[in-house]
């Protein structure tokens, strides 16, 4: 089980929250939780709705757009974070392609999250407009 001080050192290194302060990030650190996963588990299905959000902690895992593997994932890399902010559906499939230890911060969860903390909210909406840019 990962302490706070390592979650928000994740937390830290997705760009979602690059421009979060400590106080900023200790709140979403609170509201992460900490999961496991067999190897081979879906973890996103393209299409689907995004109710999560995903931090690799430990393992593997692939992308597949339209079933071809256009990236490979590996501990603090991200996921999630385009459907469950923009409500849009999910851009890729994911799968673990190894044992994973995982973050997760659900769409209820982030939601309250944004209503309890309007700075939290900004600094997320313009890195999502600066990735969804790119």
């Amino acid at each position: 089980m990962l302490r706070r001080n390592a979650k928000i050192e994740l937390l830290k290194g997705v760009p979602l929250f690059a421009h979060c302060s400590k106080k900023e990030l200790n709140e979403v650190a609170l509201v992460a939780d900490e999961i496991d996963m067999p190897e081979q588990k879906t973890l996103t299905s393209e299409g689907d709705p995004g109710r999560e959000f995903f931090v690799l902690i430990e393992g593997t895992a692939d992308v597949r757009r339209k079933g071809r593997k256009v990236n490979a994932m590996g501990p603090g890399d991200f996921f999630g974070e385009i459907a469950l902010v923009s409500d849009r559906p999910r851009t890729a499939t994911v799968v673990a392609t190894s044992p994973a230890r995982l973050l997760v911060v659900t769409d209820r969860a982030f939601r309250e999250l944004m209503r309890k903390m309007p700075s939290i909210q900004d600094k997320v909406l313009s890195a999502l407009a600066a990735r969804l840019a790119d």
